[in-house]
Order: C-alpha cells, then sequence, then structure tokens
C-alpha cells in the first residue's frame, strides 16, 4: 500500500539541487524505468509475436531479411541489408560511408516494392532518402576479432570461447540510430499517441532489439556456410552464449550535449525516477515477498558488478569504490536489514550516510525493482510533448523573471565567470567529423562555433543585462533591447514547470567529465558495464542477457538485466 493513503506525512522528492548535480547525474544505473526494459515487458505483457519472412543472404553475407513484430494493434518490421565491407572502409564515424550492415525499421510488413525502394537508399544513410512509412534508419558494423571467432569455432563444430565473448560483448555496434525525421522518416509527432511508442526512445530500441536477432542469425549463417563449403557440419551457436551477447554501442561526445538541448524531456525522465523513489520510500510496511526479490536481485546485481572490467583509470577507482560499497551495504541487510517503519525510506537514509554517491544510486535503481505495480506506470509520462513546449510569455515582470532565476539559478550567480578555469572549455560541431567536441577556449581558435550549451554562464549574463531595469517592466519590453536574452530567457521559463529540466553544474569548465552526461543518458537507455576509454567516449552493450523474440513470451521480461549470479 502507497502511504500516501495513510494520512502519514509524505515523504518529498530529493530535491532538484541534490539530483541535478554531474556528480550524481554520473552515476545512475539502469532501473525497471529505463527504456529497453519498458519495451520488453510490454512486448511480453501483450503477446507480441516475431516472425522472419525473408532471409536472401548469400554465402558472402550479402543481401537483406525482414524481421516482423506483431503487436495488438499495428507490426513493425526491421528490413536488414548486410554487405560485404572491405576492411579499409570500415569506421564507426558519422562521417562514414560504407558500414556491414544497415537498417530501417518499416511501419508495418513491406512488400518486395518497399523493399526495393530502401535497398536504394537505407545503405547509403545520410546521402539515401526515406518516407514516413519509415520509423528509424540505422547503421551497424561488426567487431572483427570476435565475429571470426565465432564463425571459425561454429564452422569447427565447437563453441566460441566464452571468455572472449566476455571480454567484447557483442558481435555487432551500432554506429548510429536515427529517428524523429531523420533522412525523411516519420517525425516523432505521428506516432507519438501509439501506446507502444508512448515512453521515449520505443521506436530506436525495437529497431536495436530486432537488429540483435539479425546478427544472431548472420553469423550462424555465415558459419553454415563456410563449414558447408569445407564439407562439414557447423555447430549451432549455444543458446546462453548467444542470449549473453548484446549490441555494441561507442557513444561519444555526440550524445552529451542531448540532455541540455532537451530540458522538457529530461525533466520528465528525472521526475519520473525520483518519483518512483519517492513512492517506494513512502511505503510503511514491507512484505516477505518484496524482501525476498530484493535480497535475490541484490546477490544478482553486486554478482553483475563483480563482473564490471575498465582500462580507464577514474572507471576503475569507481568500480573499486563500489565494490567496497556494496560489501559494505550487503553487512548491513544481513544485520539490521529492511525493518521497521518506512522500511525503504530507513535504508535509504543509511545509505545516503555511508556509501558513496554511486552507491547510492545503485541502490535507489535497485529498490524499485520489487515494485512494478507501483512505479511501472510513470513510464507513460517521461515523453514530452508540443503542448509542454510553450511560448515566451512576454507578459511576465522581470520582478517574477529576477525571482525565478534566484529560485533556480542561484548555483549559476555564484560563479565567477571572469575567472578563465569557469569559461575554459568550448562546445562546438567540427566540420571535418560532423560531430560535437569539446575545445579549449584559450588554447584552440574555436570560440566563434560555440554552441549554447552554458545555461548557466548565460542566465548569469542575463542576470547583468537586467541591472537597471524595474520589476514592473516586462520581459517583452526587455527582449526588444535584449534579443540575443531570448534563447536563455525562454529557458529559464521553462524550468518553472521542469524543476529537474536544469543540470545544475558549469557544464564549460576547465575540470566538466561529459562522461557524466553520456553515463546519464546511457542510463534511461538501460545500458550496463560502463567501459569508458577517455572522459569523453564510453563503449556500452545494449539488450545483452536479454531473451531474444522468439524467447520472449516464455522467458523473463523482468529482470533479465541480473542473470550474472544465476550461473555463479
Amino acid at each position: 500500500m502507497d502511504s500516501s493513503s495513510s494520512g502519514k506525512p509524505q515523504i518529498p522528492l530529493r530535491p532538484p539541487e541534490q539530483v541535478m548535480r554531474l556528480a550524481r547525474l554520473g552515476s545512475f544505473h539502469q532501473s525497471r524505468l529505463s527504456f529497453m526494459r519498458i519495451l520488453l515487458r510490454r512486448m511480453q505483457a501483450e503477446g507480441w509475436r516475431f516472425d522472419r519472412p525473408a532471409f536472401e543472404i548469400d554465402e558472402k553475407g550479402v543481401g537483406h531479411a525482414v524481421y516482423c513484430a506483431h503487436g495488438p494493434e499495428r507490426s513493425y518490421s526491421l528490413i536488414c541489408f548486410a554487405h560485404d565491407l572491405p576492411p579499409e572502409k570500415r569506421s564507426d564515424r558519422v562521417i562514414a560511408e560504407a558500414w556491414d550492415a544497415t537498417f530501417a525499421l518499416f511501419d508495418g510488413v513491406p512488400t518486395a516494392e518497399d523493399i526495393a525502394r530502401l535497398s536504394r537508399n537505407v545503405p547509403l544513410q545520410e546521402a539515401g532518402r526515406v518516407t514516413e512509412r519509415e520509423l528509424s534508419v540505422s547503421r551497424a558494423n561488426r567487431s572483427v576479432r570476435l565475429w571470426e571467432h565465432v564463425v571459425a569455432s561454429l564452422a569447427e563444430g565447437h563453441q566460441p570461447d566464452s571468455d572472449q565473448i566476455d571480454a567484447v560483448g557483442y558481435l555487432m555496434r551500432t554506429t548510429a540510430v536515427y529517428g524523429s525525421g531523420k533522412l525523411g522518416a516519420a517525425d516523432r509527432e505521428t506516432i507519438a499517441d501509439r501506446p507502444e511508442f508512448a515512453a521515449p526512445f520505443q521506436v530506436e530500441m525495437l529497431s536495436v532489439y530486432l537488429t540483435r536477432a539479425f546478427v544472431r542469425d548472420l553469423v550462424q549463417h555465415m558459419a553454415n556456410a563456410r563449414a558447408s563449403a569445407a564439407g562439414k557440419q557447423a555447430a549451432q551457436l549455444d543458446p546462453d552464449l548467444a542470449r549473453s551477447l548484446g549490441i555494441g554501442n561507442s557513444t561519444g561526445l555526440g550524445m552529451a550535449p542531448f540532455l541540455i538541448n532537451h530540458p522538457q524531456l529530461f525533466n520528465n525522465w528525472i521526475m519520473a525516477r525520483e518519483t518512483a523513489l519517492q513512492r517506494v520510500r513512502n511505503l510503511e510496511t514491507v512484505s516477505d515477498q518484496q524482501t525476498g526479490l530484493f535480497h535475490d536481485l541484490f546477490d544478482r546485481a553486486r554478482a553483475s558488478v563483480g563482473q564490471w572490467r575498465s582500462e580507464h583509470p577514474l572507471q576503475g577507482r569507481r568500480l573499486a569504490e563500489l565494490v567496497t560499497n556494496l560489501d559494505c551495504l550487503a553487512k548491513f541487510l544481513k544485520g539490521e536489514g529492511i525493518v521497521g517503519p518506512k522500511p525503504w525510506d530507513r535504508l535509504y537514509r543509511w545509505a545516503e550516510k555511508r556509501l558513496s554517491v554511486d552507491g547510492q544510486e545503485w541502490l535507489v535503481s535497485l529498490m524499485l525493482e520489487p515494485f512494478g505495480s507501483l512505479v511501472d506506470d510513470l513510464a507513460a509520462q517521461m515523453a514530452s510533448n508540443l503542448a509542454q513546449i510553450r511560448p515566451i510569455d512576454g507578459s511576465m515582470t522581470l520582478a517574477c523573471l529576477r525571482q525565478s532565476i534566484e529560485t533556480r539559478y542561484a548555483w549559476a550567480l555564484c560563479i565567477d565567470w571572469q575567472n578563465p578555469v569557469n569559461t575554459a572549455r568550448v562546445w562546438y560541431t567540427s566540420a571535418e567529423k560532423q560531430e560535437p567536441r569539446l575545445g579549449d577556449r584559450q588554447e584552440e581558435p574555436v570560440e566563434s562555433y560555440e554552441q549554447p550549451l552554458a545555461p548557466g554562464r548565460d542566465v548569469a549574463a542575463m542576470w547583468m543585462a537586467l541591472d537597471g531595469w524595474s520589476g514592473d517592466e516586462t520581459v517583452a519590453e526587455f527582449l526588444l533591447r535584449h534579443p540575443e536574452c531570448r534563447h536563455t530567457l525562454r529557458r529559464v521559463q521553462i524550468m518553472a514547470d521542469a524543476p529537474y529540466g536544469e543540470i545544475r553544474d558549469n557544464t564549460i569548465a576547465a575540470d566538466l567529465l561529459p562522461i557524466d552526461l553520456l553515463r546519464c543518458k546511457l542510463s534511461f537507455f538501460g545500458a550496463m558495464h560502463f567501459d569508458p576509454r577517455s572522459d569523453r567516449w564510453v563503449r556500452i552493450s545494449m539488450f545483452a542477457n536479454a531473451p531474444y523474440p522468439d524467447e520472449l513470451l516464455t522467458a523473463d521480461a523482468e529482470f533479465w538485466i541480473y542473470p550474472e549470479a544465476e550461473k555463479a
């Protein structure tokens, strides 16, 4: 029972001042409100059916395949194009012109004419064009050494080495998954009213999920072809090994500006997660079933963390600290345990005093797991829509504007923006690579290309521009004199309805760690095993250990994210 109906005082949401700091956002972990998990729960609950009406790929791995997902009202099809890519053309850059595989998620079941049309465009990616019948366009490259190892092993009649599989975690990695109108695909608004796409990024997650099935089938097909050419019988990839494989992704600075550029959407993600935590902390009692499930998942998740590896010094230290945190938490659970009035709040408050920020947020995610019936409805509130994006209110008085800035941006007004350390970084877009970059203001000639990704500095500048204006004057009058403040002023007004929409840290400081932005967004996707290669890009795997489409109706679509301890 939720204590909201008990008449007792409610534990409030954690304040934005606590949550919206980069160090904490960069410590978020996946949860049951992550987009991959939302998708799989829905498809299992609704009994989605899957089939593969086409797999026309030759012995060189060239051709096309179609994977269909049939929901209660609509069907969607991933059209896959496999290519024989010379090694010298393989690149994960946005500016690449060829890939091992390219894909389009089609609205419905494609005809032969649809496939022919897409075969002339999808392999070209940015150089091609699709239509509103396509919901996403994507591409992927092989992990060359692991791909060859798996094909060769199966072709020789035995299973690939599990250590090599664990070390990489995927056979292909996506280099882009484009939706929301990119390259002519359907705009988000055209499908936003469909229940299956109510949560964010469900189109992209479905595309990646079906891509994973294609990759499993393609590697087996290539092994079968090699074995047949040698007069042998290939082994079938062990289902457990296949399930451990996800779809890789190397995420760099291109993802970092997203959270800054979409404050209303970002607010909705954080608000859902914080509301879920609040609901659990307000529970007055705990059942044996809930504690039993929590302890089981704790053991599984703890074992998973024990298997994480990273060559990056910063992440290595964080992993070591997290392991120590979980040892401490295990002792607390074995000793005092989850007891007393508001037992989950008691557990959380203990963690705030004893654990690192990373450990606290790991626990937050795990605390939600036993309470699907209490928190899963929040997934439908995580998207944003046009009704939430209001025009500038020109009638607002400057007195109200000043109050709003003082309430939500006091942190920005306290920063000395004249100190070069606080403006050391410049966000810009590389003309050569066509990707966001983070430059040094003092050492690189990039300031003239700067992107508006420093809200704190911009609000502080607007605050200075307000000096001398009376409180009775209006925003409209102010903007006539200071049109350069239009973007910033609109952002301040948005925050009135989006308390979690703004990162309360300096995004151009010398000590900025962009990896915090990347990890935060990826945690909402549902990524695990973060393996940063620097403070500016991270390697992840998506849907690793998830059931494949042919297993979904009978497999665990709830807690597949925590499988490792089951094998220990």
